[in-house]
């Protein structure tokens, strides 16, 4: 089936509402103008005049994005960072979105997954509990260095 093919102004508009509706991502803008049929020499102005607008803003997709993915799902800044790179967001953008994340409040999250993690494990042996546990964080996206201080604490105690 042949789809009818949209003028700029109607594509445009139907993206003004697609953005509007939740913060989106340069990709995301790029895939929808696809799945509608406009043809490719007209992205480039669709895209920009969504820029002018501001119903597109990179950093500002960047900011919700973390915020919303650490608050909700509390992923670390490595899943993070990961998930940015896949959206094609900027390094600039992403470092901008990282730094919004209290540390503090990231620590604290960190500490919690780790403790009740490390809870639910047992009846395991020492090794395997503790294993599993630092498995647990780094899947997550927490760095390394924080998963290996916040196991010695937890150990200890």
């Amino acid at each position: 089936m042949y789809k009818k093919q949209l003028t700029k102004e109607q594509a445009l508009q139907k993206l003004k509402h697609y953005c509007a509706y939740q913060e989106r991502c340069h990709a995301e803008v790029k895939e929808k103008l696809y799945s509608l049929g406009v043809w490719k020499k007209e992205h480039d102005e669709i895209i920009s005049a969504l820029i002018e607008e501001g119903y597109l803003n990179e950093e500002r997709f960047a900011i919700a994005y973390a915020g919303g993915k650490f608050r909700v799902k509390q992923w670390g800044r490595v899943k993070i960072k990961y998930e940015l790179k896949q959206k094609q967001v900027s390094e600039y953008s992403i470092k901008k979105a990282l730094k919004q994340i209290d540390e503090a409040e990231y620590l604290s999250v960190l500490n919690k997954a780790a403790t009740e993690k490390y809870a639910s494990l047992k009846g395991e042996q020492y090794l395997v509990r503790k294993k599993k546990t630092m498995d647990h964080l780094y899947q997550r996206g927490f760095e390394g260095e924080l998963v290996a201080e916040i196991m010695k604490k937890i150990i200890e105690k």
